[in-house]
């Protein structure tokens, strides 16, 4: 018994000693332990604009429009960072082997905000709107549509015919859907001073909730999540947007703490912006390019129809500098037409640096040199390196056309500068070829297809786009070949060798790409950026955004230190 006894205590003094030593090894949670977002929270940020409507078939022009539209509607495609075609509203669809027609299926999940399924007459019904006088939308797309059948082929799916093969086609079926079972009643020509513009229905992942307004303006429009979302809800529960008249306003409320973010961060406040320690900022490149267009088919400037030439002009432009200066950092130095960044750029394609001496010893090489009478304008054979430039008539371009007089000036090429307004730049000077250069910027928001052929192609020569009126046989080819055919690979492949060619015939001198900027307080979690075809493109990434989580406990046990 005495030995019974002792084993008794031995395993009772055991069990303790256990006992502590595994109080001592509880679960202790990781710094590193995967975060697990939680829905809940409220993102308000500052739009710098006015409120119009909330209807995407009356938003073209007025960007803050489009920001808030881009929460509330979906389209039946829309484009990834490398401007690939992806499904939103679209389950899947087909392309015919020649290219005219486009089978699209609905997913069965999709539904209207107030519960309705989203149907193929959802679709026909904006593509009627798109083809109306009465919608403020660009002619050549009004055109389009007009040529394009629609057919609904039942209840979820639809076909589109076109008239020929047009492989940019789908881009235009990235536009916002209105519910026709809540439209249909209204006259096309009400349809803009309609009360439902302030009430709206849509599928995307956020629903309108309601406005706030003071003394008849739109303060603020809330917007709270969708549970019904095809895509599933977001984890932020609202989003608000506050509309101010200036970018200074939006700083200023920023720094008050009445919002969490910036729609766009403008070049004017874009150093408080960096002073803010808890607000971080993005940046992607819009679709833009300034450019220098050369008349290459003018008399007066025949040395414009010599590639080297063209070359040396564009070495002489010391665009950093412009872009450091002048621009505050928010531009990138462009290389081609087609866009960085996107399945088309051609990554190898040659960079021409800023270098006055190479580009003043081709000069000379090529019999362009200082008259002996005297001067400091390089001449050849009794033509003079002179030539005038128009440009837009706003302070910056007028300080950009500057500094590039400057540049050439260095080379002995003196330029004429000429402010006109934009429009008259078009109408008076690219359209009827009546220049001899001209600083421009085109603007190719919310068309993600690459496709460069309405501006360098021999066929838009006379009555198009190609203004610079470049004549070359082998680089329309590449273009004719890349818009029919719907093989991403063979399309890649000739915009690579439509790329080369441009840049060793340099028919156009490429300046730069611009970039929007737009800042979120770091509370927001799991922003991301990739490249815009609109502003708006910001939100493409919101069901990933956050304001909450929790760590989940007891991933990895770890012993308390031994004391």
């Amino acid at each position: 018994m005495k030995k019974l006894r002792l084993q008794l205590v031995i395993a009772v003094l055991a069990l303790v000693a256990i006992g502590l030593l595994l109080v001592g090894q509880q679960p202790v949670l990781q710094e590193n332990a995967p975060i697990q977002p939680t829905t809940g929270g409220v993102y308000s940020e500052g739009l710098i604009g006015s409120f119009g409507r909330m209807n995407p078939v009356l938003d073209y022009y007025n960007q803050v429009d489009r920001d808030v539209d881009q929460l509330i509607y979906c389209g039946l495609v829309r484009f990834g960072d490398r401007g690939i075609p992806e499904s939103d509203l679209a389950e899947s669809w087909g392309i015919s082997a020649d290219g005219k027609v486009y089978n699209f299926s609905i997913r069965s999940n999709a539904i209207w905000h107030d519960g309705q399924a989203v149907i193929s007459d959802d679709v026909i019904y904006t593509v009627e709107l798109l083809r109306n006088e009465s919608i403020p939308i660009p002619e050549d797309q009004r055109e389009l549509w007009n040529q394009v059948e629609v057919e609904k082929l039942d209840e979820r799916t639809l076909q589109f015919r076109l008239p020929e093969a047009y492989a940019p086609f789908l881009d235009y079926l990235s536009f916002k859907i209105l519910p026709r079972h809540v439209w249909e009643n209204i006259p096309v020509d009400q349809i803009a001073n309609a009360d439902i513009n302030l009430k709206p229905v849509g599928c995307g992942p956020y629903k309108f909730d309601h406005l706030s307004s003071e003394n008849g303006q739109v303060q603020s429009v809330t917007l709270s999540a969708f549970d019904g979302y095809f895509e599933g809800r977001p984890y932020i529960d609202q989003m608000i947007f506050h509309y101010y008249p200036d970018a200074a306003s939006v700083i200023a409320a920023y720094q008050e703490g009445d919002i969490m973010g910036i729609g766009h961060v403008t070049q004017e406040i874009l150093p408080a912006t960096l002073e803010e320690e808890n607000l971080n900022l993005y940046s992607g490149r819009l679709p833009e390019l300034s450019l220098i267009y050369l008349n290459l088919n003018n008399s007066d400037v025949p040395f414009l129809q010599e590639a080297i030439i063209r070359r040396a002009l564009l070495m002489g432009i010391n665009r950093q500098w412009i872009v450091d200066r002048l621009l505050g950092g928010q531009f990138i130095i462009a290389d081609s037409p087609i866009f960085p960044g996107i399945w088309a750029y051609y990554d190898d394609i040659e960079h021409i640096d800023y270098d006055a001496e190479k580009a003043l010893a081709i000069l000379k090489e090529e019999g362009y040199t200082i008259p002996a009478e005297g001067g400091s304008v390089r001449a050849k054979e009794g033509v003079a390196l002179f030539f005038e430039m128009v440009y837009p008539d706003d302070e910056k371009h007028k300080e950009i056309a500057e500094a590039i007089q400057k540049d050439w000036a260095q080379l002995g090429v003196q330029v004429n500068l000429l402010a006109v307004p934009y429009e008259a730049l078009i109408s008076q000077y690219l359209e009827p070829r009546a220049y001899q250069a001209a600083l421009v910027d085109l603007n190719l928001a919310r068309t993600p297809d690459p496709d460069p052929y309405p501006f360098w192609d021999q066929a838009q020569i006379n009555n198009g786009q190609n203004y610079a009126q470049w004549d070359d046989r082998q680089a329309s080819e590449y273009l004719e070949a890349a818009r029919v055919s719907f093989d991403l690979e063979e399309r890649a492949k000739n915009y690579r060798n439509f790329q080369v060619r441009f840049t060793t015939e340099m028919p156009a001198l490429p300046l730069f790409y611009p970039v929007h900027s737009y800042a979120v307080d770091n509370q927001v979690q799991n922003v991301r950026v990739g490249f815009f075809f609109d502003p708006s493109d910001r939100f493409n990434t919101v069901l990933d955004w956050y304001l909450r989580a929790k760590r989940p406990v007891g991933i990895d046990i770890q012993p308390s230190p031994t004391p």
